[in-house]
């Protein structure tokens, strides 16, 4: 069973994304959507998902390692833990660029 917890939060960073994409979406009106918007949203987009390959492929590699290495020695639990939530991170950390990208693109009135 605790062999389960690389592959869910490697879903975790695929909901990330999927909040990403809501926001996005939600903010598009026909007729009324301007180039720095768009390209405001590309830039959300692709933080977002960079970030979140690149914690998928080290949470795929840790998690791989360390499902292993458990077999043998069941003290690598908590050591895989932490690396999988260090890993977690840098997807996060592209969702809250996403966000604050995101913001940019209402106008801002005093």
């Amino acid at each position: 069973m605790k062999s389960l917890i690389p592959v869910v939060m490697s879903g975790i960073i695929a909901v990330y994304g999927l909040v990403v994409a809501v926001l996005i979406s939600g903010k598009i009106k026909p007729g009324d959507y301007s180039l720095f918007a768009g390209f405001i949203h590309l830039a959300a987009g692709l933080a977002c998902g960079f970030t979140g390959m690149a914690a998928g492929y080290a949470i795929g590699i840790v998690g791989d390692a360390c499902v292993r290495a458990y077999v043998y020695e069941s003290k690598v639990f908590v050591t895989m833990i932490l690396i999988l939530i260090f890993a977690e991170v840098l997807g996060l950390y592209g969702l809250i660029v996403a966000l604050i990208l995101d913001t940019q693109t209402t106008p801002m009135g005093c």
